[in-house]
This record gives structure tokens, C-alpha cells and sequence, in this order.
């Protein structure tokens, strides 16, 4: 009878379950022998295949139901990433190969696409204005604060920047902080504690970024947006159940960031 009214609970998989330890470890030391052995390009190439690589493929794994398939998936995003990072430094267009990033995950995790398409408009069009009136008051407040205009350079550049965001900066922190970190903390804790955590989590990535300027008034102030950014991404995740509003929601927003120059 106890047992029948006291049903013995399912022991809960630890926070880190599934996590691709030796890709993960395997990303590291290649990342540290090109330090090493390469000249300064190749190495950023490296660190930046390492690291969107990483957040790519731990979000895989985390949300995978069949680990033996996901547990090398770090190594599959940083070895497309690195060949689109190539590309982007030897030809003046070849950033657009970030593009087969979003391909390879919607290959990936199907269920992904499934509710990335099944978002309603009206919801992906909240994100997307969310985050370019974001943007809009990041470019007004850097131009009155720190100097800064809209960027004057080549289309080319721009578009590659662009690329980057869309296929890479944006995709992974947003497939990793929202899609999965967030995700797997708000099953465990409240709201309010899964987004306190994915958000810092997101901010402290962006805050080691070497693209970012080593500037203590940039980096308040890009931390600033960033938790303003990250924490509206969860909150529109848990609203709408789907990917869609925070990947359009981050795209706008760093359109908008890419647009600054000194």
C-alpha cells in the first residue's frame, strides 16, 4: 500500500547530462595548438570555429534524445565554422558560407525547424521589433555617448558581418543560452533563476569576445544591452515555445550593432 501511494520518484539527470566532454576537450587542444602554431589570423580562425563550435553543439547535445548521434556534434559546427571563417578572410564574399550553418542545425534537430516555422507571425514580428528597438536605441546612445556613427565601409563588409551574425554569433548563443541552458535550468528552477542564469551566462561570453572593444564605458555598456537582450529572449522563448521570436529578435539586433563605427 505505501508503495502504491508513495510511487519511488525517477532519479533526475545531473544539470550536465550528456554534455560532449571529449569533443569539448578535443575543440580545446586544437584551439590551443593553433595559438601556438599559427600566425594571428589563423589562430582567431581557430578560436572562433572552438568557440561557436562548442555553443552549437553542447546545445545539440543537451537537447538530443539519442547521445551516441549528438556527442561529436561540437566538432562538426567548428569544422563548417572554420571553413566559413576561412572563406570570409580569403574571399570578399565568402562570408556568406555562414549560411550553411542554419542548414546544418535544421538538419540536425528538425524539431528545432518544426517550431522554428511553426511560430506564428505575429510572434516573430514582436521579436524582430524587439530587438531592432534595441538596436535603435544603441546606435542613438553610442552616437551621443561614445562617438560613434553609422559605419561608412564597403557593402561587402558590412554583408559579412552580417553573415557572421545570422549564421554564427546569433544562431549559437541563441541555440545554446535560450535553446538549451535556458531551457534546461527553467525545468529545474523558476523562471526568474533559469533567465538570472542563461542571461549572465550569455553576457559573460560576449563580455570575453576579443572583437569587443577592451573599453571599460563599452564593455558597461554593452552589457547593458546584452542582459536587456537576453533576458527578452527568454521571456519570449517560455511565451511562445519556439526559437523563432529570440533568433529574430538577436538578428535585429546585431544588424544594428554592426552598423557602428568609430
Amino acid at each position: 500500500m505505501l508503495a502504491l501511494e508513495y510511487p519511488l520518484p525517477r532519479d533526475q539527470p545531473g544539470f550536465f547530462h550528456r554534455t560532449p566532454v571529449v569533443a569539448l576537450g578535443v575543440l580545446a587542444a586544437a584551439w590551443a595548438l593553433a595559438v601556438a602554431a599559427l600566425p594571428a589570423a589563423g589562430a582567431r580562425v581557430a578560436g572562433l570555429a572552438a568557440a561557436q563550435g562548442a555553443l552549437l553543439g553542447t546545445a545539440l547535445a543537451w537537447t538530443s534524445t539519442r547521445e551516441r548521434r549528438d556527442r561529436w556534434a561540437p566538432l562538426e559546427a567548428a569544422l563548417l565554422l572554420g571553413g566559413a571563417a576561412t572563406g570570409a578572410l580569403l574571399l570578399t564574399w565568402g562570408a556568406l558560407a555562414y549560411a550553411a550553418m542554419p542548414a546544418w542545425l535544421a538538419w540536425r534537430r528538425r524539431a528545432w525547424l518544426t517550431a522554428f516555422t511553426a511560430a506564428p507571425v505575429p510572434a516573430l514580428a514582436a521579436g524582430a521589433l524587439f530587438g531592432a528597438l534595441l538596436g535603435a536605441h544603441l546606435l542613438v546612445n553610442a552616437s551621443l555617448t561614445f562617438g560613434y556613427h553609422v559605419r561608412a565601409g564597403s557593402w561587402a563588409e558590412l554583408v559579412g558581418w552580417w553573415a557572421y551574425d545570422l549564421g554564427a554569433n546569433a544562431l549559437a548563443a541563441e541555440a545554446f543560452f535560450r535553446g538549451a541552458l535556458f531551457e534546461r535550468a527553467r525545468r529545474r528552477w523558476s523562471f526568474t533563476a533559469a533567465t538570472a542564469l542563461a542571461t549572465a551566462a550569455s553576457v559573460a561570453r560576449y563580455l570575453v569576445d576579443p572583437l569587443l572593444p577592451r573599453s571599460l564605458e563599452i564593455a558597461a555598456g554593452a552589457a547593458f544591452y546584452l542582459v536587456l537582450l537576453g533576458s527578452g529572449n527568454c521571456w519570449l522563448l517560455a511565451l511562445t515555445g519556439s526559437l523563432g521570436p529570440p533568433l529574430a529578435a538577436a538578428a535585429c539586433f546585431f544588424c544594428a550593432y554592426r552598423l557602428l563605427a568609430r
